[in-house]
């Protein structure tokens, strides 16, 4: 079975990946991927408290990193991998103007 991931910039920029369930990344691995790519593209926390919960990671990272990373096949399918983890559903929306989650 494969798992889709969509991410949403704008009505003209829209992203479909796939995870493949044969070997899926460990959830520790994945919260550790995002840990990393939250620090290397400067995210900042979203609430006030700056508490950052893994689907507020997962939004802020997707908007820091924007079309062009998730162009790059590479980082595509690392991200894929590790928001399909780290959220463990299998269709996820990443709705990044309206910045929403939806399963």
């Amino acid at each position: 079975m494969r798992n889709q991931i969509f991410v949403l910039f704008d009505k003209a920029v829209e992203f479909h990946l796939t995870v493949d369930d044969g070997a899926p990344l460990a959830s520790d691995a994945a919260r550790s991927w995002l840990d990393k790519q939250f620090l290397e593209l400067e995210c900042e926390p979203l609430r006030a408290s700056g508490k950052v919960l893994t689907a507020d990671k997962v939004l802020v990272v997707t908007q820091a990193a924007g079309p062009a990373l998730l162009a790059d096949e590479k980082w595509a399918a690392q991200y894929a991998s590790a928001v399909y983890a780290a959220l463990g559903r299998p269709m996820i929306r990443v709705d990044v103007p309206a910045m929403a989650i939806t399963y």
